[in-house]
């Protein structure tokens, strides 16, 4: 039997009576879990012994509007949370003409290169922006995308993504193998209330074999069929992709493929992605000796 063994790691005991009180009312249980990194964001600025600000120009990915920028103005660290902020900015539009013109930025972060980890349970307590063409987002990408790849070949486990325009929904997603394959679940709000409203707790379980979401403490999807086939190349042994150093990446998106643009009512101000905290739980060990499964059904609420 394969074994990962992770109980070297500088660790925290998790105590259950620690949780906070939306974790005890879900269904979630951390026995034989230990806390082994977290930021609770506690200071006056961002931790970068642990954190990348990412710069990355307008239309890099996914045709988005903004420029992810190092700035005060887009990403705080202030009373116990990370604030990622969207700014928008209008100047004149084209000389003789008198249409406005509007450029926007915004924050992204990444533990790339500094914190990164092989399975464990990612947890993320954040409150989300609302308004079309807001895209904030809590997930993971390979450390190094030499081991199978670029992407979409080395894999992406998207722990919670949230439509400005829809923020009663969660999304949680899969992308792996070349051509580009995905699995996604989602999680809707049902009594009236979003998740702008109020802080939830975003989860993933990332096992050998098996990757599974929560909001709240509450289970909504679960993967276990995944491939790592690339084109002309042939399929690696399960459970590969999803068998690395993966980090973490918290970022505000503005605009883009999937979510549209921002319109007439879309507020920048006073409008934030706010983190309260992103912790990581771990096993002391993982069997990674697992086959791979035939198709699942999904787990949907």
């Amino acid at each position: 039997m394969k074994k990962r063994v992770l109980s070297a790691m500088p660790s925290q005991t998790f105590a259950e009576g620690a949780l906070d009180a939306a974790q005890q009312t879900g269904k979630l249980s951390y026995d034989g879990y230990k806390k082994v990194w977290s930021d609770e964001f506690n200071g006056d600025s961002l931790n970068r012994a642990d954190w990348n600000v990412e710069t990355h120009e307008k239309g890099w990915v996914n045709n988005e509007l903004q420029e992810y920028v190092d700035s005060a103005e887009n990403i705080q660290v202030k009373d116990g949370k990370l604030i990622i902020n969207p700014v928008k900015k209008v100047t004149d539009g084209d000389t003789g003409s008198t249409k406005e013109a509007a450029s926007y930025t915004s924050g992204r972060v990444s533990t790339q290169n500094k914190q990164t980890f092989i399975y464990g349970r990612f947890e993320c307590r954040a409150k989300v922006p609302k308004g079309q063409g807001y895209l904030p987002a809590f997930w993971l990408m390979a450390n190094d995308e030499n081991v199978y790849g670029q992407w979409p070949r080395c894999g992406e486990i998207d722990c919670m993504e949230v439509m400005g325009q829809e923020t009663n929904k969660a999304y949680g997603t899969l992308h792996y193998g070349n051509p580009h394959s995905q699995s996604q679940g989602t999680y809707t709000i049902t009594d009236g209330a979003d998740f702008s409203d109020d802080f939830h707790i975003f989860t993933c379980d990332w096992e050998p074999g098996k990757i599974t979401w929560y909001v709240d403490g509450v289970k909504y999807h679960e993967e276990s069929e995944w491939h790592s086939t690339t084109e002309g190349q042939g399929t690696l042994a399960y459970p590969a992709l999803f068998d690395q150093p993966f980090y973490i990446i918290l970022n505000l998106a503005v605009g883009g493929s999937w979510v549209g643009n921002p319109n007439d009512e879309t507020s920048f101000e006073n409008n934030p992605y706010v983190i309260d905290y992103v912790r990581v739980y771990q096993k002391d060990s993982y069997d990674e000796d697992v086959k791979r499964p035939g198709k699942i059904s999904l787990v949907m609420s």
